[in-house]
């Protein structure tokens, strides 16, 4: 099998065989970038355990270092101490803030930035984050008294914020999107007057959690907590953050173990927020075979153990507007494990997929389609038939993380063996991610 020898990082995936044993999956990113930016603007110093030592974590590092914040060098497996500067102490950079390929840095950082008066930044990131819209962000926050430009009037980066005094205001999301909640959150805590955030439905709320453990004086209210207000004045202290393993990484082995004959994985650790876990109810949609053991509390955030093993006959499931906010990162693997299943599924409410780091639902559709399976795309989602036995393949990840894992579970179950172009992409969220696998196959 042949493949352009200009292309750079090609995994040769070799099928066949179960996949056994206990594996730890990297810290929560989403936990990960709030936990450095609170930190960042809390007095005193926090201390991180078990923060994702990853691509997206790391640039939002730098760029609070850009502005005057002492954070000690990320690494796997250390604790990560940061000295903070409290809400009013972020200095002007020198320089432009490069957030890579990270949308969360640049729209979190966004909210962060809005109210540090007479202070000017710029935000700018690779070539694919400077196609991802940020309007949704600088749109809110202007509502705020934010002065946000940036190409294509503010849609995108680079993106030029101006810090000046913000007011509080009562801001109705367009779509229940825990970045665009986040970043509202952040610039009011510098603004004047209460600030309410109101969501169509529930996205995660990892930052509110957090908020209230730094301090800060945030009420949840509402039909299922979509009222959000954060009233200004309180100083944010530090405090010891725990990591919980991340969810979204453990999907990939949630799904490898249930469609692969004869496994039987244990995932350690992992994050089991009520707003994260739409991957499990849809595992039970599927009738798989999962458990949950070990539960306890770490710093605000339920975890616990997941036992998977496989599971013979897979039902098909479906996806719509309701739970997609509790999966929206998953949902590529999810459409593998419906190429195996017993019937149609069907994924719709998904629209925010098509700008992520790719368009998520044509790469996956373009890539799983090579490697056999029958998938038809609709304007927001996919429906997949199941039960199609699939062949090798030359696959590519189109440069983003969770295709690469998703092609990878996939290959493991074709004919043949397969290339992966583009696998080093999985370092963005899972940097271990390919010595697991081969030590869950030995």
């Amino acid at each position: 099998m042949s493949i352009n020898e200009s292309q750079k990082s090609i995994k040769e995936i070799q099928p066949g065989g179960a996949l056994i044993g206990k594996v730890k999956v990297p810290g929560d990113k989403s936990i990960s970038h709030r936990s450095l930016l609170l930190g960042a603007i809390a007095e005193g110093e926090t201390t991180i355990q078990g923060l994702l030592p990853a691509e997206d974590p790391i640039n939002t590092a730098k760029c609070l270092k850009a502005m005057g914040v002492n954070i000690s060098p990320i690494k796997n497996n250390e604790i990560i101490k940061i000295q903070g500067v409290g809400l009013d102490g972020l200095k002007e950079p020198e320089n432009i803030l490069d957030c890579g390929n990270s949308g969360t840095t640049m729209r979190l950082l966004m909210g962060l930035i809005v109210g540090r008066q007479e202070r000017h930044f710029v935000l700018t990131g690779d070539q694919s984050l400077r196609k991802r819209p940020m309007k949704r962000v600088g749109n809110p926050l202007t509502m705020m008294g934010a002065k946000v430009y940036g190409r294509c009037t503010g849609e995108y980066a680079p993106i030029s914020v101006v810090g000046t005094q913000l007011h509080g205001a009562v801001i109705g999301t367009p779509v229940a999107s825990a970045q665009i909640k986040s970043a509202i959150l952040l610039a009011a805590l510098t603004a004047e007057g209460s600030t309410t955030v109101i969501e169509p439905s529930k996205s995660r709320d990892h930052t509110e959690r957090m908020l209230k453990a730094f301090g800060a004086n945030i009420q949840i209210s509402g039909d299922m907590g979509r009222h959000i207000t954060l009233k200004p004045g309180s100083k944010l202290t530090s405090t010891k953050v725990v990591v919980p393993g991340d969810i979204s990484s453990a999907a990939f082995w949630l799904i490898a173990g249930a469609i692969i004959p004869g496994s039987d994985i244990t995932i350690e650790n992992v994050g089991l927020n009520p707003t994260r876990t739409g991957i499990l109810d849809v595992l039970k949609q599927m009738e798989i075979n999962f458990k949950i053991i070990k539960e306890k509390e770490i710093a605000g955030e339920p975890v616990g153990d997941i036992r998977i093993i496989h599971t013979n006959q897979i039902k098909p499931f479906h996806l719509d507007n309701e739970i997609m906010p509790r999966l929206i990162d998953e949902v590529p693997i999810l459409t593998v494990a419906a190429c195996f299943c017993k019937g149609t599924s069907k994924i719709s409410g998904a629209s925010e997929l098509r700008v992520k780091e790719t368009d998520r639902l044509a790469v996956m559709a373009r890539q799983l389609r090579k490697l056999g399976a029958i998938i038809e795309e609709k304007p927001d989602g996919l429906i997949i038939k199941g039960g199609n036995k699939f062949h090798g393949a030359n696959l590519d990840s189109e440069t983003d993380h969770r295709v690469a894992m998703s092609l990878a579970i996939a290959s493991q179950l074709a004919q043949e063996n397969s290339l992966i172009a583009g696998s080093d992409a999985a370092s963005v969220s899972y940097p271990e991610f390919w010595n697991d696998l081969e030590r869950l196959k030995s």
